[in-house]
């Protein structure tokens, strides 16, 4: 299996090749939430990279409900115009454009000043970091109902301005993935207890989105391989899950791990061990590839075609990389061209404060994508603790802005005088 064949997906969509570029949260959307003109660059820079599926990040269902200020989001009260033209950006050079839909549960910060919900009246256990966050209060049946239609709603909207599919983001310790660990989900009603209960809200979520867009429109899950927590989601979970996934019409799942608390998805456990070599998650999709109806992606530190290589010969049917495209957007073209050689990372961060240099690697991250939506070269060899201070800098503004905007919503006349 090469990296440049096409895949050919459940509902008969075809991928020109099997390298996607995986969701990274941005931070790039104008004032109202839409799409920006950095944001727009952003994408044309990944879309003339030669990917084959370039996946959004986070666009959220609700603007009470941010992973963080400057997020996109996406329901009736936006108008289509500016994510019209990022879905035209993204498939201007034949890849598949895919919108990444989400909800951040309890991973909201406290600062944004919205109340945060999640299945239960559970806080992030993040050390010194917690007080970040507030403890959210339990969704009840109305809200959970509401929350079901705020997904379809905005997948429905997607396929409206011109996308070919959504990603319902189901992992890294988001709204959908509280639900399904028991470290976050302890009620004990028929949204939680048993896995099956637990797995509920993603497969309503799921048949909502499939019954809201057309059929030859995608309809994918990321899912987390585990939580990497004592007590959470575990392989064997998932396993389950994307089995019960089997038996809907969804086109493809990606697998990923971790959540705040333990943020895997960049390398590290919750109990200090590094997960060094590339393809951090193959292991566990090479056995879920084995029971999937559906094609299965892995992302988690793959940089190198070997590596893009060793995924597919394993079984598995993408290979995902998005720190790596964040350096150079033109990994996969380069590959492509004859340059197999070539790869792009991030130096690692060996901070003693784990939660703090998970923060110190994505604001490396985001300094490369803003780098790139300047129009300007990456700088992978930034330094960390600068990129840190700049990003939480760039996020107190961005708060405040968020902030008087919600205000607006909620009372215009207090923000014509703010």
């Amino acid at each position: 299996m090469t990296a440049f064949q096409s895949l050919r997906l459940p509902n008969g969509t075809l991928l020109p090749n099997r390298i996607a570029k995986a969701a990274m949260e941005e931070n790039l959307a104008n004032l109202d939430q839409t799409p920006s003109e950095q944001l727009l660059r952003l994408y044309k820079a990944w879309a003339e990279g030669g990917a084959g599926l370039l996946l959004t990040g986070n666009v959220m269902v609700d603007p009470r409900a941010m992973t963080g200020p400057g997020g996109v989001m996406l329901d009736d009260s936006q108008q289509l115009q500016r994510f019209r033209e990022w879905a035209r950006i993204g498939q201007a050079h034949g890849a598949q454009f895919w919108m990444q839909i989400n909800h951040p549960g309890r991973q909201m910060q406290a600062s944004l000043g919205q109340a945060t919900v999640a299945p239960s009246a559970v806080a992030l256990d993040m050390g010194g970091l917690s007080k970040m966050f507030p403890v959210p209060k339990a969704l009840d049946e109305a809200q959970i109902a509401t929350l079901i239609q705020r997904f379809a709603r905005t997948a429905a909207l997607a396929e409206d301005a011109g996308f070919s599919g959504v990603q319902i983001h189901a992992a890294h310790g988001y709204l959908l993935s509280q639900f399904l660990s028991p470290l976050s989900n302890q009620r004990q009603d028929r949204w939680g207890g048993s896995l099956e209960n637990r797995a509920r809200l993603l497969l309503e979520v799921v048949k909502a989105v499939r019954a809201s867009v057309s059929p030859r429109f995608c309809v994918a899950v990321k899912l987390n391989s585990a939580d990497f927590q004592r007590g959470g989601f575990e392989p064997a979970d998932a396993r389950q899950v994307v089995l019960w996934l089997n038996e809907l019409p969804v086109d493809l799942v990606e697998l990923s791990g971790g959540s705040y608390e333990a943020p895997a998805m960049q390398g590290d456990a919750r109990d200090g061990r590094t997960l060094a070599r590339e393809a951090y998650f193959l292991e566990f999709a090479q056995q879920i590839a084995a029971v999937a109806r559906m094609p299965v992606m892995v992302t988690g530190g793959i940089r190198r075609l070997p590596v893009v290589e060793q995924v597919l010969d394993s079984g598995v049917a993408m290979a995902g990389i998005a720190t790596a495209l964040a350096v150079d957007p033109a990994l996969p073209r380069r590959w492509k061209n004859g340059d197999s050689k070539a790869s792009a990372e991030l130096p690692p961060i060996r901070w003693k404060r784990k939660a703090l240099a998970a923060l110190a690697y994505m604001a490396l991250v985001k300094l490369q994508m803003r780098q790139l939506a300047d129009g300007h070269s990456t700088r992978p060899g930034a330094s960390p603790l600068r990129a840190l201070l700049a990003e939480q800098w760039s996020t107190l503004r961005r708060t405040r802005q968020y902030r008087r905007m919600m205000q607006g919503r909620n009372d215009p006349a207090a923000a014509a005088t703010a």
